[in-house]
């Protein structure tokens, strides 16, 4: 008889846990496309009488939170709609019972990835907890990942077409397919953790990200993860587009014919750090053994400042990318390394998306107070190593701009 109680007891409590399930996953989701009554409450929480800073226009004010236009809020709303209904975060029922809408949840990770602010500032803004801007960022991530990624490919012959003339029309180098710069994103990291693999030059533990861009600042080609203290060639070295495009695989589009009737190959830019390759152009003085003085009408003279000026187009883009997004430009608390590429890659993802939608943001809102990677001694590093090959390139370049 004890066991048959027993048997029915235990019974009757799956039945109360199953009723209980079934209440929670037919919680109604608030997916209504469009809702702003969260913005209202915003607005009215954090306006321009709380903070001089905060501009008065409401539209400007939007930005200056999260970084895009209405419009574009609800573009990237579209884009992780799917995801943030079908697989929500657990736990995020409002009071009414209701899961917090998409919208509120993407306005909750954009001012997470554009302040830096800590999770329990942020959510305090929005009037939730902790744990809950932690899981909506995270979530919003892995959909942005996986939703976005198209805003950030390697242009194909008719697009790249339009970067050269791009950097032509506003350097004068013909055949260029990019700049690339790197920068650090500095990090704490628990004790058991810490490294000397991962302590850079200024005795900060941190991760690099090297980028690729086109002459309108947008990222065409990302490599992130690798740890800080390692030189810049090491870093291209191990790249997926270093593999690429030694192979043949990249920047293998036609020569171009040049105003002395030589050839010259497809090339991308980048600093003094890197090496001088066939296909990666640096502007760092070649010893070629004349003792002649160089003027400002040399070789050198002509090819050094317009070669720095087209990188100056990847340093300006780091600049943007923290300055909007400014939790890269923090000191990140004991982030997971592993989840950390993720972070980056999402917000060079939301600065494509910037520039793909035409939103101008105010600069005096997204400007740094100095270099993206200031106290990293930038500019000041010369790699030694020269190709044959690129050093031919470059010859062409410069008599091409004499």
């Amino acid at each position: 008889k004890k066991k048959k109680k027993k048997k029915k007891k235990k019974k009757k409590q799956l039945e109360v846990k199953k009723k209980k399930n079934v209440h929670r996953t037919a919680a109604p989701v608030d997916s209504t496309a469009g809702d702003w009554e969260w913005w209202e409450a915003y607005w009215n929480k954090n306006s321009p009488d709380t903070d001089p800073n905060i501009p008065i226009d409401e539209e400007e004010g939007f930005k200056f939170f999260f970084r895009v236009s209405k419009k574009t809020f609800e573009y990237i709303c579209s884009l992780v709609r799917e995801d943030l209904i079908s697989r929500p975060p657990s736990g995020l029922i409002n009071i009414e019972g209701r899961l917090l809408s998409v919208e509120k949840q993407v306005a909750i990770a954009l001012r997470r990835l554009a302040s830096g602010d800590s999770q329990v500032s942020v959510g305090a803004s929005f009037a939730v907890g902790q744990s809950t801007v932690s899981q909506i960022t995270w979530r919003f991530i892995e959909a942005m990942e996986e939703r976005a990624r198209h805003h950030l490919r390697w242009p194909d012959a008719a697009q790249m077409e339009r970067v050269k003339s791009g950097f032509e029309a506003l350097y004068g180098l013909p055949n260029c397919c990019g700049a690339m710069d790197a920068t650090h994103i500095v990090m704490t990291l628990p004790a058991v953790q810490t490294s000397d693999d991962w302590r850079d030059q200024q005795n900060n533990y941190s991760i690099y990200v090297q980028g690729v861009v086109d002459s309108d600042t947008r990222f065409l080609d990302l490599v992130t993860g690798w740890p800080g203290g390692m030189p810049l060639s090491r870093l291209l070295k191990f790249s997926g587009l270093y593999s690429l495009c030694e192979s043949g695989l990249r920047l293998n589009g036609n020569p171009k014919t040049l105003s002395h009737g030589e050839q010259i190959r497809e090339y991308i830019v980048g600093d003094s750090s890197y090496p001088l390759l066939p296909w990666l152009m640096t502007p760092h003085q070649i010893d070629d053994g004349v003792d002649d003085e160089e003027d400002e009408d040399s070789v050198e003279g002509l090819l050094i400042p317009a070669l720095e000026s087209a990188r100056s187009a990847a340093a300006e883009a780091f600049s943007l990318l923290k300055g909007a997004w400014r939790i890269l430009g923090k000191v990140m608390w004991r982030p997971d390394r592993r989840k950390l590429p993720s972070i980056v890659l999402v917000c060079c993802l939301l600065h494509n998306i910037v520039i793909d939608r035409g939103d101008r943001l105010n600069p005096c809102d997204v400007n740094l107070s100095g270099h993206h990677d200031a106290g990293y001694g930038v500019g000041t590093r010369v790699c030694l190593q020269i190709d044959p090959a690129g050093k031919l390139v470059r010859e062409k370049l410069s008599q091409h701009l004499v």
